[in-house]
């Protein structure tokens, strides 16, 4: 199972990410709030401004105060060590 540093200590499984976006938009604005009132909303900012929204296949919405470059600048670090230990 490969894990995600997503800020402050918290980690979610890379495996089942499905899409790592900006919260600007009015349609991922709607989708972080249909989460909260749905209970799905995970909430990993700390009181910080959210600077991610982190899709999960299992339906949870994930929010993170690290840009989303820098999520998937974790994820493509991982992936690339991964595949360096198999072809060893």
């Amino acid at each position: 199972m490969q894990l995600i540093n997503i800020g402050f200590g918290n980690i979610v499984s890379a495996n089942r990410i499905i899409a790592i976006v900006s919260p600007e938009s009015a349609p991922i604005k709607r989708i972080v709030q249909e989460a909260k009132d749905g209970g799905t909303a995970i909430d990993a900012t700390y009181g910080r401004k959210t600077r991610a929204v982190i899709i999960m296949d299992s339906g949870h919405v994930v929010l993170s105060s690290i840009q989303p470059e820098t999520v998937a600048g974790r994820l493509e670090k991982e992936e690339d060590n991964i595949n360096f230990i198999e072809e060893k």
